[in-house]
């Protein structure tokens, strides 16, 4: 299906309403860079968020994915507890791009852009980037998370992304079932890419009853190789009955027929902007259904990346992963009080912490 391209006024209206600091776009001609970097709030400090690098239709689709995206960074470093705020950077990346050597010198050129911001923005890895491509932008500026080299030190993140899922799900499951442990949980998970493989590990290991589904065969067959876990085809996963339905593939899988059909009683994923509408949240509050925000709880690959950025330490990153667990009880507890969907009061929750940021 064609994706609507929005207009530039109404991008620039979105980014008022949603209360946009900085957007600053470069075009490299003799690189071929052009990017976009969308900084949203540095009320907690230096905003962090990662670099895309895709082939878009037009650049105004660029913008609109570089603001949602940024936006949402900053809910997940307020919601985290992190000393950072959101930003997000795009790079449109030039069709039929096979190059190293010019894919490096793009990425130098980015790294020129970042460093231009003076430490405002912090770069890392996200959809088409890669640690190379951070240890390339890493010869031009020193604000980027994920580069190797001597000295650095860094870890793959979907493993702290996954941890901090699967810490949510136990969290759930005390609060809405009083359960400390996975037996007798059966858990669907949509997607098994890098840090949908380690949820399946995570919750292998510790009892659950675990069935898959995702269209690449090969991350199928390495789950099922490793874990012994069920499979079923992707266009089946949303209907098969369940305790806790995880989406970690693409976003948008919540959806009116999905909350509809669904026997979850919790809904606990990796995938960014899972509801395929705000109002989502609602229905499925009153289907008593217990979705945990998908800004807060994959929120493990941040708090990495801001911790082995700031102390180029990675003992103390499972300890900042754990949280997620406390923070999601606080946040279900004050829903149950309030009435209020978990959405929102995560969303509040995150805004009174920047509200009590200085300045």
């Amino acid at each position: 299906m064609k994706q609507r391209i929005p207009h530039y006024k109404s991008l620039v209206r979105y980014a008022k309403i949603l209360g946009f600091g900085e957007m600053h776009t470069k075009i490299d001609s003799k690189t071929g860079l052009h990017a976009i970097i969308a900084v949203h709030n540095t009320q907690l400090g230096p905003a962090l968020g990662g670099c895309r690098f895709y082939t878009y239709t037009a650049p105004e689709l660029a913008l609109k994915d570089a603001l949602r995206l940024s936006y949402s960074m900053t809910l997940k470093a307020a919601a985290c507890g992190l000393p950072h705020g959101g930003a997000k950077a795009v790079i449109l990346k030039p069709k039929n791009l096979t190059d190293l050597e010019a894919r490096k010198a793009i990425f130098r050129s980015f790294g020129d852009f970042v460093n231009e911001l003076n430490g405002r923005y912090i770069t890392a890895v996200d959809v088409g980037s890669s640690v190379e491509d951070m240890t390339t932008i890493f010869e031009r500026t020193p604000y980027v998370c994920g580069a190797t080299g001597p000295g650095r030190v860094d870890e793959d993140p979907s493993h702290s992304t996954a941890r901090g899922v699967f810490r949510a799900m136990q969290a759930a499951l005390k609060f809405k079932l009083n359960c400390d442990n996975f037996e007798n949980i059966h858990v669907v998970v949509q997607g098994v890419g890098h840090a949908g493989y380690h949820l399946v590990k995570y919750l292998s290991e510790h009892g659950a009853t675990v069935t898959i589904s995702d269209i690449n065969k090969s991350a199928i067959d390495k789950c099922v190789s490793d874990f012994g876990v069920a499979t079923i085809a992707a266009d089946k996963a949303e209907k098969l009955p369940c305790d806790i339905f995880s989406p970690c593939a693409m976003g948008g899988t919540i959806t009116h027929d999905f909350i509809h059909h669904t026997t979850a009683k919790i809904i606990a994923g990796i995938a960014n902007n899972q509801l395929a509408h705000y109002k989502n949240a609602a229905a499925m509050q009153a289907r008593n259904i217990l979705y945990l925000p998908d800004f807060l709880i994959n929120s493990g690959g941040l708090i990495n990346a801001a911790m082995t950025y700031a102390y180029q330490d990675l003992s103390m990153v499972d300890h900042k992963v754990d949280k997620i667990y406390d923070i999601v009880l606080a946040i279900l507890e004050r829903a149950d009080t309030s009435g209020k969907t978990t959405t929102a009061v995560a969303e509040q929750m995150a805004f009174e912490r920047l509200q009590r940021a200085p300045g």
